[in-house]
């Protein structure tokens, strides 16, 4: 086993009871046909993975997911109606965008770069600094934020009573008219689904040794060696320890990181350590997007970042020689989800 990858027991996607088979309303043309990208399941778990866990009030179903999904396009949730989730989590860049701090409504400007939902279901908290601790009150987050929807959740229920055909899902899917409860638990179960777990990276350590190159080869082994020690914060199957940690990006920070939650001085600058997961669309990089490329990380990492009296000890520098740092981005190239970002079931 490669050091640093999942270990617990390996659950196949197409296992009794971890596939969800397809039972969706709405979704057969007027010929009755099965839309092509819905034939297979919407909770599609990838080898070696651990079963997402969906709360008592909020279980999997086809009827939730459905409706969360379209919530999740939908632009009726911001104020002036003219943007949804999905403005600034797009499928084909691994549920990220690609802005250095997110639009709102009216081209407001955000504070932060948004990161990816791939995976977003393993997390055990929430925003930068982890102040959310489930991913249905996350939903409320980007609503009241006055850079991002600027609205307000019972506004939004109003406009969702108002449309014959929500009203008809709500009841479908929880029982009840559109309300905070609906909205936020639709929308959770959908993006409790957006699983990414078979990049070339995967197959390789599941058996196929000849999906990477020599270069990526020699980056998986500078990636989880000692030396470097990339692993250590960037752990196990989502490629994160979900710590919080500050990697020298600054020597001042103007935003305070996880002080903003805790107001403890030794949190100051601590930001959440993100997925590598499809980090080659992610970019630009880092909680601001300061950094554009995946070279110019790299070359942050090995010259060791600037003094910062929060500075993670494994911040240092790495003296890597220009094949190495060349193989380092292939490794993280491997890392991209081919099947997930160009998944039809996860588009509009």
């Amino acid at each position: 086993m490669i050091p640093g990858t999942v270990k617990m027991p390996v659950l196949n996607r197409f296992s009794t009871g971890v596939l969800i088979s397809m039972t969706i309303l709405c979704v057969l043309s007027c010929d009755d046909v099965v839309q092509p990208e819905l034939m297979e399941p919407l909770l599609d778990i990838p080898l070696g993975f651990p079963a997402p866990e969906f709360p008592e009030e909020n279980q999997f179903t086809s009827e939730r997911w459905q409706l969360g999904k379209r919530l999740f396009y939908d632009p009726i949730l911001s104020l002036d109606y003219s943007i949804s989730c999905a403005s600034c989590h797009k499928p084909e860049l691994g549920f990220s965008d690609d802005r250095v701090l997110s639009m709102g409504i009216e081209e407001r400007v955000g504070s932060r770069n948004a990161p990816t939902l791939a995976n977003v279901a393993y997390h055990p908290y929430y925003t930068r600094e982890g102040g959310v601790p489930t991913l249905e009150m996350q939903i409320l987050v980007p609503v009241q934020e006055h850079a991002e929807f600027d609205f307000n959740i019972l506004l939004i229920a109003d406009r969702l009573k108002a449309d014959s055909s929500y009203v008809q899902l709500s009841h479908l899917a929880y029982e009840r008219d559109p309300d905070a409860f609906v909205i936020t638990r639709a929308i959770a179960c959908f993006e409790r689904t957006l699983l990414s777990g078979q990049s070339r990276y995967d197959k390789f350590i599941h058996g196929d040794q000849t999906v990477l190159s020599s270069k990526e080869k020699i980056g998986l082994d500078l990636f989880f060696s000692d030396r470097l020690s990339c692993f250590t914060c960037h752990s196990g199957f989502n490629f994160t320890n979900y710590g919080f940690e500050n990697n020298g990006l600054y020597a001042e920070y103007p935003d305070p990181g996880r002080f903003r939650l805790t107001n403890n001085e030794a949190d100051r600058a601590l930001f959440k350590v993100p997925t590598l997961r499809n980090v080659e669309v992610t970019a630009p990089y880092m909680h601001d997007g300061s950094i554009q490329t995946l070279e110019e990380v790299v070359n942050h990492y090995n010259e060791g970042g600037a003094n910062h009296p929060h500075k993670s000890s494994l911040i240092r520098p790495l003296q890597l020689l220009q094949n190495e740092k060349d193989a380092l981005v292939a490794f993280l190239k491997s890392l991209t989800d081919d099947h997930f970002i160009t998944n039809p079931k996860f588009k509009k």
